[in-house]
């Protein structure tokens, strides 16, 4: 095992066993510990994705993982090829009046420490943001319209890479499935399909 697996192994480790957030719904839900040029981040899991112990296991990833396909990748290779994890790690719980909570700035801000942990190991060349909340860690979004459909330089945790925001494919969404959504969601993946990091883990 090289000295990088070894850090990746004891990251991990300690990830599963976090408890920092009393409100927060375990267990630990994270991707596959692949070395990857491409990091995706996610929003936080929903409530069925413990039960997988994989993120975007249910709906949304039903969706999202067809507009990989749709450009090189279907479900299986693309777990095995990106690092996927998610603002939070954790199920946030159900809002009391409908769908999911939005993890708070605490939470969001005890799972950070993971997320530097992993650009520190992984020091993406990509990084893709799906879901406003997962964007906005990265940059500042207003409206989706703004940002998604290009391709943007960021820092991240003292880290310069490039990023691709996609939106939330939750099915109670209707953005990515309506106008203007649907065509910059197309340039989006056009933007993707032919970005370096991408070839690359098509070609893997």
């Amino acid at each position: 095992m090289s000295d990088l697996e070894l850090k990746m192994q004891v990251h991990r480790t300690a990830l599963y066993n976090c408890r920092l957030c009393p409100e927060m719904i375990g267990p630990v839900v994270t991707g596959s510990p692949v070395f990857s040029p491409i990091l995706l981040i996610g929003q936080a899991p929903g409530d069925k994705e413990g039960g997988f112990g994989k993120p975007f296991a249910w709906t949304a990833g039903k969706t999202l993982f067809k507009w990989f396909e749709r450009i090189g990748l279907d479900e299986e290779a693309f777990r095995a090829r990106v690092y996927m994890a998610a603002v939070c790690r954790c199920f946030p719980g159900k809002n009391p009046t409908a769908g999911d909570r939005v993890p708070n700035k605490d939470e969001i801000e005890n799972c950070s420490a993971w997320m530097k942990a992993e650009i520190d190991l992984l020091k993406p060349e990509l990084i893709l943001p799906v879901g406003k909340l997962a964007i906005s860690q990265l940059m500042p979004v207003n409206k989706l319209n703004e940002v998604i459909g290009k391709l943007h330089r960021v820092s991240f945790h003292g880290h310069e890479a490039e990023a691709i925001p996609l939106p939330h494919p939750s099915g109670a969404s209707t953005w990515h499935r309506m106008e203007p959504g649907l065509t910059l969601l197309e340039s989006a993946l056009s933007i993707l399909q032919h970005h370096n990091a991408w070839r690359q883990v098509c070609r893997s």
